[in-house]
């Protein structure tokens, strides 16, 4: 694993920071024309998403210009150092757009072998998470105290399922999982929900078919607080899981069997 250096850590808090206060004042604006649908009428996009990653593309661009990106929004280049920036402008924008609070803006920087760091900015909170494999995870500098641990019994995990896949293999997989836990939430932003879960408020994120952008960010800050990740084939799909390491372990095996 590779430790980030103190520019990356800088970097990365003022990158989200100011992509997620970009987003926050165009809302407060208004973004009502903006708003365009992806690939359902709950998947959107905003004019908000799209500044926001450019913002975050032009000053990587002009200071790493050999380091990858990969945008949710379609900013893609290759890397030619071995480290890519994966970027999620606004995670959460259906929330974003309804004028609820959970989401933010977040990215991730990965090298040839694991996640670097992670970084999230929740404007609501006005707070920056930080944190990685090898960089103990902090909320606006400060840092949490490491993850409990939980069985998947007492934990509430944290999902997104929609209702018409329960009758299939995969509503099947997640039903194998989700009738072991203590409690659940569908809140709409993975990364926020990693959030909550490297602070202990919730226990596990298990959710399939999840994007790199919604996936890597959370992650380093839930390795940053010492919990762990996994990732498991199941009902035909690929699952991603993070969280207290008892929780995670039980879920794979539910997952599997």
């Amino acid at each position: 694993m590779t430790a980030p250096t103190e520019h990356d850590v800088r970097l990365a808090t003022e990158l989200v920071r100011g992509a997620g206060s970009l987003a926050a004042k165009m809302r407060s604006e208004g973004i009502g024309d903006s708003i365009e649908t992806k690939t359902s009428v709950s998947d959107l996009v905003t004019a908000a998403d799209k500044a926001a990653e450019t913002a975050i593309v032009e000053r990587l661009t002009a200071e790493h210009p050999g380091d990858g990106i990969l945008g949710e929004e379609g900013s893609a280049r290759e890397s030619t150092t071995g480290r890519v920036w994966t970027i999620d402008p606004v995670d959460g924008t259906y929330n974003f757009v309804r004028g609820l609070d959970w989401w933010c803006s977040a990215l991730a920087l990965t090298d040839e072998h694991d996640i670097v760091l992670g970084a999230v900015y929740s404007p609501a909170e006005d707070a920056v998470y930080v944190g990685g494999p090898e960089l103990p995870t902090t909320r606006n500098g400060v840092r949490l105290d490491a993850m409990p641990d939980a069985p998947l019994a007492h934990a509430c995990l944290t999902t997104y399922l929609h209702p018409s896949k329960l009758k299939h293999p995969v509503g099947e997989a997640y039903v194998r999982v989700a009738s072991q836990a203590a409690s659940i939430r569908i809140l709409g932003s993975g990364s926020m929900d990693l959030t909550a879960i490297a602070q202990g408020r919730l226990h596990l994120f298990c959710q399939h078919s999840v994007p790199d952008w919604d996936r890597l960010p959370g992650a380093g800050l839930v390795l940053g607080a010492g919990g762990t990740t996994a990732q498991v084939e199941a009902g035909g799909v690929l699952w991603s899981l993070a969280g207290a390491p008892t929780a995670v372990a039980e879920a794979v095996d539910a997952l599997a069997s």
